[in-house]
């Protein structure tokens, strides 16, 4: 279950039931979600529905719609109901931008880690939890604008900053939106869509009670921010892929 807002999604929540999924992602950011869209990857039973229809949604996306379901979103004005009928995991398309005199193609940023390194670059490699929750957190974080920061648990999102000019910005903003929710840092894991340029950024996320960082490594800094990972015993893996989404 992903909330999205701007094209930024604001909260990301898994769990047995749509229903826990959406509380979970909901959790994250209680205000951003009024007026935004919310996607689900299975079909949309009814006690979700009516959970997403409690907050204004102008968009739900789904890959099925039940009869009674339909109904019942179909009941507030001028929201779009789209069913979403491709695979996005094997999915493979073009971003196209304008740029002045044309336009420039690329290849999408697509799903999962297909291509990338998990490589432990810290004395201290991260904890089966923090393995998981630092894969959940690099699904969510190479969706998010550029800076982005992540902190995340296994199945759920616990704080989202983008868009900054610096990264260490993106890191206070997403802490403090966390503590604005009521959820703790502490345990967390925290992911970076490029690579700290600087220890600050990574220093930002350990004093909000991140324990593992997962981030592409590359910056002429990496030796500095591995050092200062190792000595505050925080567990750190490359990737080697930068994201970088406007």
């Amino acid at each position: 279950m992903v909330i999205v807002k701007h094209t930024n999604p604001c909260g990301v929540g898994s769990a047995a039931t749509l229903t826990g999924a959406y509380e979970k992602a909901f959790a994250t950011d209680t205000k951003s979600p009024f007026g935004g869209v919310v996607a689900v990857n299975r079909p949309l039973d009814m006690a979700a529905a009516e959970r997403i229809n409690a907050v204004f949604t102008e968009v739900v996306i789904a890959p099925e719609y039940p009869p009674e379901v339909m109904t019942l979103l179909k009941k507030k004005k001028d929201r779009r109901l789209l069913r979403c009928t491709a695979d996005l995991r094997t999915f493979r398309s073009h971003d196209v931008r304008s740029v002045p005199g044309g336009f420039l193609v690329q290849e999408s940023d697509t799903p999962g880690m297909a291509g990338e390194e998990f490589r432990v670059v810290t004395k201290r490699a991260p904890t089966a939890d923090e393995e998981r929750a630092l894969r959940f957190a690099w699904r969510v974080t190479k969706h998010v604008k550029s800076n982005a920061i992540v902190y995340a648990g296994a199945d759920r999102t616990l704080g989202v900053g983008a868009g900054q000019m610096s990264r260490v910005d993106s890191a206070h903003i997403a802490a403090e939106k966390a503590r604005e929710a009521g959820l703790t840092l502490q345990g967390s894991v925290v992911g970076s869509d490029a690579f700290f340029p600087f220890s600050d950024g990574l220093l930002e996320a350990v004093h909000a009670g991140s324990t593992a960082v997962i981030q592409p490594g590359g910056s002429i800094r990496d030796a500095e921010v591995i050092a200062a990972a190792d000595e505050h015993n925080i567990a750190m893996v490359f990737t080697g892929t930068r994201h970088f989404r406007h």
